[in-house]
């Protein structure tokens, strides 16, 4: 009624009256028509649970992929929850999550974060959980262009080359003073990849700091803990009212004070990282603090310290999590560690393996892909909220519901994958796989919100996992051969793997 209203206001004007009104007439069947539409569509399947509190208790396993995947076995690929107050969506399948991420993008663009990571991420201020906005695009734009890009990266190379011959150098090392002893893999190469990080991101390697305001000096160890391993576990606590919303206005203080805790560590670590770098910037290389504060008054202190945190983070995860299963892996089983060796024998001969050669190298490549399906470093992908009504799977999603989108359930669909609980890098060999693509797995999400890391992550990945195999013959101990646990809702290994090595001769 209303827009008839308006529609008779505007024909006192001859011309620009009567297209206005046929325009605004149009515009009412359109929205007309496309409410009529998602209202045919069915309701999406509904997992039962229990009044007020909905499936809360059956996800307190802390494993909800695990979860996930086991009821799209009995409710299809697309179903409903309640955590408490709110409905969550859940997606379980490739066809429905690459429909979310892309033709439906507009309507669920926007992140649902939890009370911790809403904390830790200072409400946005990262380009992996910002909502799909003009920050986003600049944020974005910044790290490609400095950090993560195909032009960042060939710049960058010389980096990678030391990071690799670094952690090789050391595990010849151990081999030498103590043939016997199982070696650490995840405890070298996860501080050699910190490193990188932080010369790309401040320019210099960093050793220790003196953090004034905690009136301590950290090693790098101890650096990385508080800005890496302590943050990916704190983004993982729970405040119960993130599923109450209405009672918000009680405290909860325990979490409160942990958050903030492990926020204001963060913070004045990086500050002193920061100041540190500045003060010898005589020694140091270009890099993204250099880039970020050139931006002028564009970005605030606070923004940049939070961009910076993001590739030292994001650098620091994914590498490390993906080579050490593919390493477990390959440990565990000689004939496929054999093929592999096989392969980058013939492509390189005599000489270490290059960047340049990793093209011609498809079993590794589908060692990574495996690995990923298997392990993807984020079972879940942060929650998305819907804006408006939309269709997904052919399903009504109602505005106002939350997005979660499974990969591991993804990754573990029977009606994709053959046998999906098993590692099986020749499953990405076979011509219909088209091996080369590299978002099949779903690991770096994709549309306009696919991984900007995944081109660095891809190459550090390969290149560790390839050159640690050319020089060494890897297994395990006995205890070591189930080893499959993982810590909360991560991939990361549970027990660091613990590998016997020999050098190759």
């Amino acid at each position: 009624m209303d827009v008839l209203v308006l529609s008779l206001y505007l024909l006192s004007t001859p011309v620009v009256g009567a297209v206005a009104a046929l325009s605004l007439w149009f515009l009412k069947i359109f929205v007309d028509r496309k409410w009529k539409s998602t209202q045919k569509l069915p309701p999406l399947p509904e997992v039962p649970g229990l009044p007020l509190i909905g499936n809360l208790l059956q996800l307190k396993e802390k494993k909800p992929h695990k979860t996930f995947a086991k009821w799209a076995q009995t409710y299809g690929p697309v179903y409903s929850i309640r955590t408490g107050s709110n409905t969550v969506v859940v997606l379980n399948s490739n066809d429905v999550v690459k429909e979310a991420m892309v033709t439906r993008f507009p309507a669920i663009s926007t992140r649902k974060l939890s009370s911790a990571v809403k904390i830790l991420t200072s409400d946005k201020s990262i380009v992996a959980m910002s909502d799909y906005n003009e920050f986003y695009k600049t944020a974005k734009r910044h790290v490609l262009t400095q950090v993560l890009g195909p032009t960042a990266q060939r710049r960058n190379r010389i980096l990678r080359d030391t990071l690799i011959d670094n952690t090789s150098d050391q595990l010849h090392a151990l081999f030498r003073n103590r043939p016997l002893e199982a070696v650490n893999y995840r405890e070298i190469f996860q501080l050699e990849v910190f490193g990188l990080a932080i010369k790309q991101t401040l320019g210099k390697d960093v050793d220790s700091i003196y953090v004034e305001e905690l009136r301590t000096t950290m090693s790098r160890q101890e650096i990385l803990n508080c800005l890496v391993l302590d943050i990916l576990v704190g983004s993982i606590d729970v405040d119960w009212r993130d599923f109450f919303p209405y009672l918000n206005w009680i405290p909860n203080r325990s979490f409160e004070n942990r958050i903030k805790q492990l926020d204001i560590r963060r913070t004045e670590v990086m500050k002193s990282l920061i100041k540190k770098t500045k003060m010898q910037s005589a020694f140091k290389e270009e890099c993204y603090l250099d880039y970020l504060e050139s931006e002028g008054n564009m970005l605030s202190e606070r923004q940049i310290q939070m961009l910076l945190w993001e590739v030292l983070i994001a650098t620091s995860d994914t590498p490390v999590v993906t080579t050490e299963w593919a390493l477990y892996e390959l440990a565990i089983d000689s004939k496929r560690q054999a093929r592999l060796y096989e392969e980058i024998s013939r492509v390189c001969g005599s000489d270490k393996i290059t960047e340049e050669k990793l093209n011609q190298l498809p079993y590794l490549y589908a060692i990574f892909q495996e690995t990923l399906r298997l392990y993807s470093p984020v079972p879940i992908v942060p929650l998305r909220y819907v804006s408006e009504d939309t269709e997904l799977g052919g399903y009504f999603v109602r505005s106002g519901s939350e997005i979660a989108i499974n990969i591991y359930g993804c990754n573990h669909d029977k009606n994709v994958w053959e046998n999906p609980e098993e590692w099986n890098p020749e499953r990405f060999m076979e011509e219909k796989s088209e091996t080369m693509e590299l978002f099949r797995s779903m690991a770096f999400g994709g549309g306009k919100r696919a991984c900007v890391g995944a081109l660095e992550a891809m190459t550090i990945s390969r290149m560790a996992i390839g050159r640690l195999i050319q020089e060494f013959e890897w297994s395990v101990t006995d205890d070591q051969v189930n080893d499959v646990d993982t810590v909360g809702l991560t991939s990361r290994k549970l027990q660091p793997l613990l590998a016997l090595i020999k050098p190759r001769s």
